[in-house]
C-alpha cells in the first residue's frame, strides 16, 4: 500500500485517478482549489482526504504536505486552459498558465523531496497534453506550459534517477472533462472521427496510463501519450 498525493484531484481526470488508486487499497491524499462540495463527494466516495490547496502557492502548498505521512506517489494533475489569439490573450491569464501548470508542479516535487530522499525512491507523475507535443492554435499559453511540463519531467528524470526517484509524464489526447465544456457535440464527433480508435478519451483511460507508470520500475523520463493516435 503506498501513500499517493494527486493534485487538481476533485474533478476529471485528477478524480478518476483518485478513484483508481483508492479502489487498490492505496492512502489517497488530494488536493483541490475550491470546488469543496465537488472534494467532499470525492473524499466521500473513495475515502481518501481532501486538502484545499493552490499549487502556486508555496505557503499552501508547504503546510498541505505538512498534514500528509511520506509519500511514494506524487501525482501532478492540477491544471488549467485558456484559449484564444495570442495578441488577444491577457498577460494576467498566460501568468496564472504558467502559475498552476509549470510552478505547481516545481513547488509540489520541492514539497515531496524530503520523504522520497530519506526512503531512496518515489514515482512522480506528469500531466502534460498533445498539444504540448504538437502545438495548438488558439492554445499558445497553454501548449507552452505543457511543452514545459515535458522538457521538466525529462530533466527531473535524469536528476532524480541517482536518487531512486522515477519521474514520468503522462500527455493525453482529447478526454471528455471539463477542459471540453466549450466544443458542441459536433466539433466533439469530429475529434473522434480524427482519432484513430474512434472515440474521445476517457478520464479513466488516462488513470489507468498513470497506475501503470507508477508501477513500471524501469521506465523513468518517459512521456506516455494516450490519444488513442490522434497526434499520429
Amino acid at each position: 500500500m503506498a501513500n499517493v498525493v494527486i493534485t487538481g484531484g476533485s474533478r476529471g481526470i485528477g478524480a478518476a485517478a483518485v478513484e483508481r488508486f483508492a479502489a487498490r487499497g492505496d492512502s489517497v491524499w488530494f488536493f483541490y482549489a475550491q470546488n469543496e462540495s465537488a472534494a467532499r463527494a470525492i473524499a466521500e466516495k473513495t475515502g481518501a482526504t481532501a486538502i484545499r490547496c493552490d499549487v502556486s502557492d508555496s505557503t499552501a502548498v508547504e503546510a498541505a504536505f505538512r498534514q500528509i505521512p511520506d509519500v511514494d506517489i506524487l501525482i501532478c494533475n492540477a491544471g488549467i486552459s485558456v484559449s484564444g489569439l495570442i495578441n488577444q490573450l491577457a498577460e494576467e491569464d498566460w501568468d496564472r498558465l504558467f502559475d498552476i501548470n509549470v510552478k505547481g508542479i516545481y513547488l509540489c516535487v520541492k514539497a515531496a523531496m524530503p520523504a522520497f530522499l530519506r526512503k531512496h525512491s518515489g514515482s512522480i507523475i506528469t500531466v502534460s497534453s498533445v498539444w504540448g507535443q504538437v502545438g495548438a492554435s488558439c492554445e499558445a499559453a497553454y501548449s507552452a506550459t505543457k511543452g514545459a511540463v515535458i522538457a521538466l519531467t525529462k530533466a527531473l528524470a535524469k536528476e532524480l534517477g541517482p536518487s531512486g526517484i522515477r519521474v514520468n509524464c503522462v500527455s493525453p489526447g482529447v478526454i471528455l472533462t471539463d477542459m471540453c465544456a466549450c466544443y458542441d457535440e459536433e466539433t466533439l464527433n469530429s475529434l473522434a472521427e480524427e482519432t484513430p480508435v474512434g472515440r474521445n478519451g476517457t478520464p479513466m483511460d488516462i488513470a489507468k496510463a498513470m497506475e501503470y507508470l507508477s508501477e513500471a520500475e524501469f521506465v523513468t523520463g518517459h512521456i506516455l501519450t494516450v490519444d488513442g493516435g490522434f497526434a499520429l
